[in-house]
């Protein structure tokens, strides 16, 4: 079976957010995915099969599936559009989180996302010890959305990844308003084994429309400023968040796992 690597939200390797990419002609045992993800030990691994006239979409990190990867749904249509169907322009796959569309335009992917909602929710004792300073405000919806007052305070913080396990939230997205860019992010998700993701789409569908909200208009420019760094492009229409990036290849490789999958 063949894997891609793809590194998502940018346009140079070695950046972004690398996402593993299995296509696959028939579906293999949850158990063999996991293990795959869990071999690639990144943040996500992708494994689509076209079924009709669309492709089912699912997304594992090494220690579960989850519900909704935007690198990895980027690195998915990047994979189909220029290796197995270079003439399409659209993508609609099924997933845990609806149907997810993705465009072509040029060298930019277009994805359709459900936008979370974002809960105002308390600022605690417990936020403070994990990041270090008091945030100034806090939402949650799936992951837990905290603002400070200064995009320095995002770029130099280290918190504590013990204490952010005791966080609510599946991740835990800290954010400010930016100086060259709309707003200043980074996520972590200890629970799912990931110190720090590089550039997180999903959780911007709950940055985007707080953003969206705050600066008073729908398209914002998002920068996750990860080690890998990241820019997402992203347009807040009612209840949907579109979020636009590119996608470069880094490797095409050859999974050697015949024993597995006559078991699968």
């Amino acid at each position: 079976m063949k894997q891609y690597i793809v590194d998502a939200f940018t346009d140079k390797v070695f950046s972004g957010n690398p996402a593993a990419v299995c296509v696959m002609d028939n579906w293999i045992s949850e158990e063999l995915m996991l293990n795959i993800a869990k071999e690639n030990n990144l943040s996500e691994t992708a494994f689509t099969v076209k079924e009709d006239n669309h492709y089912k979409l699912r997304w594992f990190t090494p220690n579960s599936e989850i519900d909704l990867c935007g690198h990895a749904t980027l690195g998915t249509a990047f994979v189909i559009m220029n290796y197995y169907e270079p003439d399409l322009q659209s993508i609609t796959f099924h997933t845990m989180s609806g149907e997810l569309t993705v465009h072509k335009k040029l060298d930019l992917y277009e994805m359709d996302f459900p936008a979370y909602h974002y809960h105002k929710t308390e600022i605690t004792n417990e936020m403070e010890q994990a990041f270090g300073t008091r945030p100034s405000q806090a939402y949650i919806d799936r992951d837990l959305l905290v603002v400070f007052e200064s995009e320095n305070i995002i770029q130099e913080m280290t918190p504590n990844q013990e204490l952010l396990k005791n966080l609510d939230g599946l991740a835990v997205a800290i954010t400010a308003k930016g100086k060259e860019y709309d707003c200043v992010s980074r996520v972590f998700a200890p629970k799912l084994n990931i110190k720090e993701d590089a550039v997180t789409g999903s959780t911007h569908c709950m940055i985007a429309p707080f953003w969206a909200n705050q600066l008073k208009k729908n398209q914002i420019t998002a920068f996750q400023a990860s080690e890998r760094t990241g820019v997402l492009y992203c347009e807040v229409i009612g209840n949907r968040v579109k979020i636009i990036g590119k996608a470069v290849l880094f490797s095409i490789s050859e999974l050697f796992c015949d024993n597995f999958f006559s078991k699968a």
